[in-house]
């Protein structure tokens, strides 16, 4: 399968800088399983609708950490993005830009703040040293770190304090993601009281999402690329909530892709989830046959990235190319502060 099959254009009118104020004001497009039932318009205030009492959502309650930094030495300045850690003191990062960062090279990133690169790899991939602890480090990053909000977002002048709140979850509860699990930003404690009335059930999966997760794939062919491993847990009183629900007839709806991602990693055969603490390379693509998840809200995907491979896997290629087309057309806002759909797992072909 090549990569190009899952390319599109999009205006950058289109793509949103700021996400919908309430949040639950954001549009929803709703892709029925038929092409014959076209798809539905609505907002997000709208999903309690769509769902039945029984039925659960599984939300990721990741913590993004301002994981975004200025370095700088000698004058020169770099800014540096946390991936994932491999020691309290030493995380993989992004560097920008990265002909300008060699090994053992020294950045501060503010008073008593600094890091050594202790390797790099290609494509601006280096491997920091931070001389404080884990816990420091935290505390750090609060004070000295940005919101590593994605390029097409477009910040002049650094650090811009909205994104602190506007790119976190109303579930972020367990610090490490550098990436937010953006079908989540949707969510108001209106909306959640709206769905616990209708006797929709809800409980959290933590996957720590990486900036692998939103790259585009550059190899010709889909089977070239690799997704870097990303943490997650599902508890075992989780996974006994969604098996649960499953065993009474209500529906998987996944929260987002990267909820999702966990919980098809941790099914068996028959759709029960296991407790699993660990890591996940998933890569669902086309043909990928989904076990847990029956129903998926997530925001509209980059061309030729892996989370759109999963939509399409999900609810059919066609199909998705077909309702991003109509997005397009109605003006929906696109990719992290954007609008989102809400799919049912379908052929996947």
């Amino acid at each position: 399968m090549k990569t190009a099959d899952f390319d599109f254009k999009l205006a950058n009118a289109l793509i949103a800088q700021r996400p919908a104020s309430p949040r639950d004001s954001a549009r929803l497009l709703e892709v029925p399983t038929s092409a014959e039932e076209g798809f539905h318009d609505l907002t997000v205030g709208a999903l309690p609708d769509r769902f039945n009492a029984g039925d659960l959502l599984v939300v990721n309650d990741t913590r993004v950490l301002p994981a975004r930094l200025t370095g700088r030495k000698s004058g020169l300045e770099v800014q540096m993005t946390l991936g994932t850690p491999i020691a309290p003191d030493r995380w993989r990062a992004f560097a920008k830009p990265a002909r300008k960062v060699k090994r053992r090279d020294l950045f501060e990133f503010g008073p008593g703040f600094s890091a050594r690169v202790v390797d790099q790899g290609d494509g601006g991939e280096i491997e920091l040293e931070f001389d404080r602890s884990d816990v420091h480090l935290m505390a750090a990053l609060e004070r000295f770190g940005t919101m590593p909000v994605p390029p097409y977002i477009k910040r002049d002048g650094g650090r811009d304090d909205r994104d602190f709140t506007d790119y976190q979850t109303i579930f972020a509860t367990h610090v490490g993601a550098v990436a937010a699990p953006t079908a989540g930003l949707h969510f108001t404690e209106a909306l959640l009281g709206a769905l616990d009335a209708r006797g929709v059930e809800k409980c959290a999966v933590t996957l720590h999402t990486g900036p692998g997760t939103y790259l585009p794939v550059r190899t010709d062919t889909i089977t070239g690329h690799q997704i870097a491993p990303e943490r997650g847990e599902i508890t075992e009183e989780t996974a006994r909530a969604i098996n649960a629900a499953r065993a009474r007839g209500g529906r998987i709806v996944a929260v987002g892709s990267t909820s999702l991602r966990l919980l098809e990693t941790a099914a068996a055969d028959d759709g029960t989830v296991s407790a699993f603490a660990g890591e996940t390379d998933i890569f669902i693509t086309p043909g990928f046959e989904f076990r847990a998840v029956d129903v998926l809200l997530t925001n509209f995907h980059l061309p030729r990235s892996t989370l759109f491979m999963l939509v399409c896997a999900f609810a059919g290629t066609e199909r998705m190319k077909a309702a991003y087309e109509h997005a397009k057309q109605a003006e929906y806002r696109f990719y992290s502060y954007g609008d989102c759909c809400l799919l049912y797992r379908g052929s996947g072909a």
